[in-house]
């Protein structure tokens, strides 16, 4: 029976959790998730975890920070003016907000504090610095 190798796309199934049990994805009740192995469309502790495995094999990742989402950023971090956030615009820490950079990308941040000039917004992926567990199965090598 063939095994995963670099390069295979392949479809799996996952639920992915924290460390404290905390579901945050899964692909329950959805068509498994179909990626290129090696080509950096997962992170990259998913991505080698499923090297070697066969169709119908089942396993636990358990993926490190650096392998994950990476460690927070304080570069990811920053304060904006509050005189230029849209005034009918309630804000509320832990919001989430969309911004984009002078090149016209947009990005999520989540609002991590208010003050009086300035808001502290996180740019940070919602998971940097979170160890992470995957259970996953092998579903086929498209």
């Amino acid at each position: 029976m063939q095994q995963v190798k670099t390069g295979d796309t392949v479809r799996v199934h996952y639920h992915g959790r924290l460390q404290n049990g905390q579901t945050f994805d899964s692909s329950e009740g959805r068509d498994p998730l179909e990626f290129t192995v090696g080509a950096g469309m997962v992170i990259k502790g998913f991505d080698s975890g499923v090297l070697d495995m066969k169709p119908g094999d089942k396993k636990t990742l358990n993926i490190p920070v650096e392998e994950a989402y990476g460690p927070k950023s304080d570069e990811m971090i920053m304060d904006y003016p509050k005189a230029n956030i849209p005034a009918d615009l309630n804000i509320s820490v832990g919001m989430d907000l969309q911004m984009s950079n002078p090149q016209g990308q947009v990005f999520q941040v989540k609002v991590a504090a208010i003050g009086s000039e300035f808001i502290t917004l996180d740019a940070n992926h919602p998971l940097a610095g979170e160890p992470l567990i995957f259970d996953i199965e092998l579903v086929e090598i498209v």
